[in-house]
């Protein structure tokens, strides 16, 4: 991509996915990922109703009426993105790659994250760590996390959840919010997300194309692995082949659905031919009511 296009697109994401975290995603970002603690803030008149257990005793001696100490939430988060850029994330049959509503979804998080006054950091991974960004703040990290996105070309093609989950779980010693942005075409990953899941809080944001599931009636056709390499001929006419087809989606998703009840992982489903505002604010206000 030549430079004055790519500084283009990084613009149009900006634009966008600012204005989505300022104007839609503000509050309910806020009230879904909760600070890691309390911290003193001032001290006031004691009022009905206050716990005497937070009484400043020194401030209600020397003014000779009581004073409560009053306390706030420490809202600064760590907020770490997985980024699965393997070969399968260049798939996409409708209105854009998922490797682009990746980008998109990611921009978002990051703006919502430095709203916050949160660091944003970023893990691209592949059947390896393909690039780790440590988390910073400011509008000029978030622009350098867009352009990697767009731009960056993997050494791999192939999948390794697990590889990253540990990378992460070892890189990042505080606790922490994390999104794994991925298809999750990938196995044996199950250990590496509980240990990861106790240490931080995980979401998984599950990517897929709706071709994935829904094969057409289009006679033969032939298909391409971007991850194995591999090339293989299916007989979409054939009503049991789409069956099949469907049935083997259905039951990798229902595995999915298992694996993050198991170790209450919250996550949502993102199809590239649909809106991605309405699932993200479903999943914010669902935390915020926890």
């Amino acid at each position: 991509m030549e430079a004055t296009d790519l500084i283009k697109k990084v613009r149009k994401i900006e634009i966008k996915t600012r204005g989505l975290s300022n104007h839609i995603f503000a509050g309910e970002y806020h009230s879904a990922f909760k600070g890691k603690g309390m911290t003193f803030s001032e001290v006031r008149e004691y009022q009905y109703g206050d716990s005497i257990k937070n009484i400043d005793w020194n401030v209600t001696a020397r003014f000779n009426t009581p004073f409560v100490k009053v306390f706030e939430e420490e809202r600064e988060l760590t907020v770490i993105l997985l980024v699965d850029v393997s070969g399968s994330k260049s798939f996409g049959t409708t209105v854009q790659q998922k490797r682009d509503l990746i980008t998109e979804i990611s921009a978002v998080l990051s703006f919502s994250a430095i709203n916050n006054n949160d660091k944003i950091g970023v893990i691209l991974f592949s059947d390896k760590i393909e690039k780790f960004i440590p988390p910073k703040k400011g509008k000029k990290h978030i622009l350098r996390i867009i352009h990697d996105l767009i731009e960056f070309k993997p050494e791999s093609k192939g999948t390794d959840i697990a590889e990253a989950l540990r990378f992460f779980t070892n890189a990042i010693k505080k606790r922490s919010t994390a999104f794994i942005i991925s298809d999750f075409i990938d196995s044996n990953y199950e250990k590496a997300l509980q240990i990861a899941n106790n240490k931080h809080d995980i979401i998984a944001l599950r990517v897929y194309d709706k071709r994935e599931f829904e094969l057409p009636n289009i006679g033969l056709v032939k298909f391409y692995d971007a991850e194995t390499g591999k090339t293989k001929w299916i007989d979409s006419s054939s009503y049991s082949v789409r069956e099949k087809y469907n049935k083997y989606w259905k039951i990798r998703q229902a595995k999915l659905s298992t694996i993050f009840s198991k170790y209450n992982v919250d996550n949502i489903m993102l199809s590239t031919d649909q809106d991605y505002i309405k699932p993200l604010i479903g999943l914010f206000k669902r935390r915020g009511a926890k």
